[in-house]
């Protein structure tokens, strides 16, 4: 899929006319564009979240939509804990600090950072990646783990010894505040200046699922004030982020480009894969990796 913008639309009406298939990933597809492509039978995005896909459109029109939410599972988990650690151990800041010419003599207690180990997780969202996340975390740094989701997740409490509990709890206990949720009408802003409040002021917040799901504004607030400790971020409200956002200030604040299964290992599966689910769609195959199989019956 090209950048589907309404000149490009335009140039290449015939294209869009005939096309049964649409693959791509970052591209709003939407109900505008749905009108100028009568023949499409399937959409297959290159990723896990399809906030951009107008799915009601879609099922109206008995369009299947595709996605890839196995392949990057590891990768993400990955990135998480690398945000965890950057953030916790100061690695960003005091790299930098380095690298200025800052390290003239024994470092002390303001090059410090925090320990990791054996401090209190808390997963918003215990789905594939959360699963992943909460392994390593367990297994490799001893640490207790809460979780909250719509339902209890007994795979986690039986091999990870995870703790349900509700929200607010999670909240107050939590040491790292994981954030790993899809964009919905429901998710939208579900953590603001209320939710920061209820964190521990030694309290990392980390979100790594999408970034309209938090109060932006409220977070930068909630930083600024001292209601929590740091952030590491590799999701915004807007994307890119605006080089004049405060976050950017803030050293302490690990803020990353949206990389979370950017290895060319993982995009070039999550490709693969799109590719495939487009294929197994046209075909009538949507056992697998789709959002709205229904539409196939």
């Amino acid at each position: 899929m090209a950048n589907l913008s309404p000149q490009t639309v335009e140039q290449n009406a015939a294209i869009f006319a005939e096309a049964e298939g649409l693959l791509g990933s970052n591209e709003n597809v939407d109900a505008a564009l749905l009108e100028k492509m009568p023949k499409l039978r399937a959409t297959s995005t290159i990723s896990v979240g399809y906030d951009n896909f107008d799915v009601d459109a879609l099922t109206a029109r008995k369009i299947l939509l595709m996605h890839t939410p196995t392949v990057l599972t590891e990768t993400v988990a990955d990135t998480l804990m690398a945000l965890v650690l950057s953030t916790a151990r100061r690695v960003v800041e005091v790299a930098e600090r380095v690298k200025a010419g800052e390290w003239t003599a024994s470092i002390g207690p303001d090059w410090y950072g925090t320990d990791v180990h054996h401090k209190t997780l808390g997963i918003v969202g215990m789905g594939r990646i959360g699963m992943a996340l909460a392994q390593r975390a367990h297994f490799g740094f001893n640490m207790p783990i809460l979780y909250n989701v719509r339902r209890h997740h007994k795979e986690a409490e039986e091999r990870f010894n995870a703790r349900y509990c509700d929200l607010d709890t999670l909240l107050q206990e939590s040491d790292f505040v994981c954030l790993i949720l899809p964009l919905t009408d429901e998710t939208h802003h579900l953590f603001g200046a209320e939710q920061f409040a209820k964190m521990k002021s030694s309290a990392i917040f980390i979100n790594a699922g999408r970034g309209p799901v938090v109060d932006e504004n409220a977070l930068i607030a909630a930083l600024q004030k001292g209601e929590i400790h740091a952030a590491g971020l590799d999701v915004f409200e807007q994307e890119p982020l605006s080089v004049d956002s405060p976050l950017l200030s803030m050293a302490n604040v690990v803020a990353v480009p949206h990389i979370g299964s950017a290895t060319h290992e993982t995009r070039y599966g999550m490709a693969a894969c799109a590719v495939d689910n487009l294929i197994d769609a046209l075909q009538g195959k949507v056992e697998k990796n789709c959002v709205n199989p229904h539409v196939a019956d």
